[in-house]
């Protein structure tokens, strides 16, 4: 699975302006706020077609464009595929595959990605919604119904919030709550059964990568949660709504009195744990960056797994947040795929991993 061309038009920074990639490892070089994420963005959204830096397809259209384009011809699946990504304010975003309209969360049967950037160096020592961000993402590309369920999900909390938090002031709001609430705990019912699964699977692939960077003496392991009342998680989708519901039940109350969700899958986590103690609260910032570094190479090996092709790797300006040691571990690991990694124009990364080098100058590609 490789990204061969890629065309950027009114995205970003970019007025027009096309790349090649290699099959195995590029970098992407030049000093900061040149478009070099931008470039990667676009990348990214090849994938699931939306951003990993904002919600908002408007931001993506350069300064005095109607709209923004990103054209790319892509191998996967042992065929050449084309992909065209339309974006205007205020529009539905249009995208096609070899001609054939697709949605966001279809364009994971054409490509997948496994970003790992400066923020995610922090999964571990950072709040329940990074490490659900972590399995959303991925478990999105892998099962594309995922991403529709979540959706789903997420609509339905945000209608229940506004119950919560204004039923005060309109009684009538009410009317509706346990509508919302039921609709939330069916689909938190299926979301946690392929956060569950996936989650196993990562404690297997995770923890023999941390071994191996940390020479033997680090042990990683991850443990799905959800709420307390849930026996099962790898229970059939009606078990855990039936257990949903009694959570749900017994917090209907506080939910009144709080404005807030307490039941639902919003509520979940991946506890980590090193060496058996937990990782948020002991691991040293060494420790943190292995384990982060270990998910996100243990992503890469089950969607490797699961499809039978490397996914493309994008790697956002975060060797230069590694030490030599953590760097070295990662340049020679990423064999075996595509690699796009970001880096500073006079960062010795380029010279180090023998790919092909594009350097980026005021959205300008060379």
């Amino acid at each position: 699975m490789r990204i061969e061309k890629i065309a950027l038009n009114g995205f970003r920074n970019y007025e027009w302006d096309t790349a090649e990639f290699a099959p195995g490892t590029n970098v992407i070089s030049g000093q900061n706020a040149q478009g070099k994420t931008n470039l990667l963005e676009a990348v990214y959204m090849l994938s699931c077609g939306r951003s990993f830096r904002t919600r908002f397809d408007r931001e993506l259209v350069g300064f005095g464009y109607s709209e923004a384009q990103i054209l790319a011809d892509v191998y996967s699946h042992d065929r050449a595929q084309t992909i065209d990504m339309r974006m205007r304010p205020g529009m539905t975003k249009r995208i096609l595959v070899n001609g054939v309209k697709k949605t966001g969360a279809e364009l994971a049967e054409t490509v997948n990605v496994v970003l790992f950037c400066p923020d995610d160096l922090n999964l571990i020592k950072e709040g329940a919604a990074v490490r659900r961000r972590l399995m959303d993402n991925a478990i999105s590309q892998i099962r594309p119904r995922y991403g529709e369920i979540l959706s789903q999900f997420n609509r339905l909390y945000e209608h229940k919030t506004r119950i919560l938090k204004d039923w005060r002031e309109k009684p009538s709001l009410l009317d509706t709550l346990d509508e919302f609430s039921d609709g939330m705990c069916r689909a938190s019912a299926q979301l946690i059964r392929y956060r569950a699964s996936f989650a196993a699977r990562l404690n297997e692939a995770a923890p023999p990568i941390q071994r191996e960077f940390s020479g033997e003496g680090e042990e990683l392991s991850l443990a799905y949660k959800t709420v307390s009342t849930v026996r099962d998680v790898y229970a059939q989708a009606r078990e855990i709504y039936y257990d949903i519901c009694e959570h749900q039940e017994a917090h209907r109350q506080a939910e009144l009195e709080s404005g807030q969700c307490l039941t639902g899958a919003h509520k979940d986590d991946l506890e980590i744990e090193i060496n058996g103690r937990p990782a948020r609260s002991f691991a040293s910032q060494g420790q943190t960056r292995t384990a982060a570094l270990s998910l996100k190479l243990a992503e890469r090996e089950i969607f490797l797994a699961e499809t039978g092709e490397y996914p493309i790797l994008l790697l956002d300006d975060v060797l230069s947040e590694l030490d030599s040691k953590r760097q070295e571990f990662v340049l020679n690991r990423i064999g075996g795929g595509q690699t796009l990694i970001t880096c500073c124009e006079d960062a010795e990364i380029s010279s180090r991993t023998g790919g092909r080098v594009l350097f980026v100058e005021k959205g300008r590609i060379r």
